[in-house]
């Protein structure tokens, strides 16, 4: 038994699918199946499966895993870090305690190895439907838009918390089992305890997460426009990148203050020992703002798009 619903959707006289209602086209009455519930259609947990299950997923799982043996090696080849020219920075704290391991791997990846997951799980999300002509029987399934949208915003950015999480902790374990549990070594002078130590470090990793909002806005926004996930990806690694380059130009002044990168490192203010929370206040704010503005972007433009593949 079918009842007549007001739902915008793939199916009906509209047409094939990408040429329908879903497609773009004016709301027409639809028949769909007695008990429908749109807000049942691809639930959370399938959508992540199917991610999780993906090889990018589990290769750059992979990747981020391995990156604390790696430095741990080659600390043990190359020896103890020195300090430059009479300066002590956290780099050359690394070997002090599974602490500041932990903290110099989140440094030296949040530039950007940590920007590559972010672009990858929210820019290859919706275009990689696209381009395996999958997106339109997705909306003919029929999933709402908005609900496909959204299901796939929530498991991208889950699964890019996911890979910031990973790298510190298996750093702390790396770090923990090379160097000893101990206090977080400051470059300034003095050390934090070992409770207080994790608490700040869980501080940085949430702060670094929100600072990568904007490039998993863009990713995402150039998944909804585009068809090819790598120019999807490509194109959010790219766009951050020029960020980082404009914000090294000095003649900016204050222009460089609306930059998100301007504010990516405002992390190392939380593992000092009165920690300063004005830079990470100033530097969510600015990627919140313009994540929110790429989000509705992408939003709004997947509503009115014709899907044809």
């Amino acid at each position: 038994m079918s009842v007549l619903d007001e739902r915008t959707g793939p199916a009906g006289p509209a047409g094939p699918a990408g040429t329908g209602p879903s497609a773009g086209g004016p709301a027409k009455p639809v028949e769909v199946a007695d008990g429908y519930r749109a807000g049942r259609t691809l639930p959370l947990r399938v959508e992540l499966v199917r991610q999780l299950k993906r090889r990018r997923t589990i290769v750059m799982g992979a990747i981020l895993a391995a990156l604390p043996f790696v430095l741990a090696v080659a600390f043990a080849v190359g020896g103890e870090p020195e300090g430059r020219e009479g300066r002590v920075t956290l780099m050359d704290t690394a070997t002090a305690s599974g602490a500041n391991f932990a903290a110099v791997n989140l440094f030296v990846s949040a530039g950007f190895l940590l920007v590559v997951p972010v672009a990858l799980f929210c820019g290859d999300t919706v275009a990689s439907e696209a381009g395996w002509s999958s997106l339109r029987y997705l909306l003919a399934a029929p999933v709402p838009r908005m609900r496909l949208l959204w299901s796939k915003l929530v498991v991208g950015l889950g699964l890019s918390l996911a890979a910031m999480v990973l790298l510190p902790l298996v750093a702390l374990l790396v770090g923990t089992a090379a160097y000893g549990w101990g206090p977080l070594q400051i470059p300034t002078g003095g050390s934090l305890d070992p409770a207080t130590a994790a608490q700040r470090l869980a501080v940085v990793v949430a702060y670094v997460f929100v600072s990568q909002l904007v490039t998993a806005g863009l990713a995402f926004w150039l998944s909804t426009r585009t068809d090819a996930p790598l120019g999807a990806v490509g194109g959010a690694v790219g766009l951050t990148i020029v960020g980082n380059v404009l914000d090294q130009v000095t003649a900016l002044g204050d222009w460089r203050h609306f930059l998100p990168a301007h504010w990516q490192y405002a992390w190392a203010d939380a593992v000092q020992p009165t920690p300063q929370w004005s830079g990470m206040i100033q530097g969510t704010a600015v990627s919140v703002t313009y994540a929110l503005v790429l989000f509705a972007l992408a939003f709004r433009g997947f509503a009115r798009k014709d899907v044809v593949s």
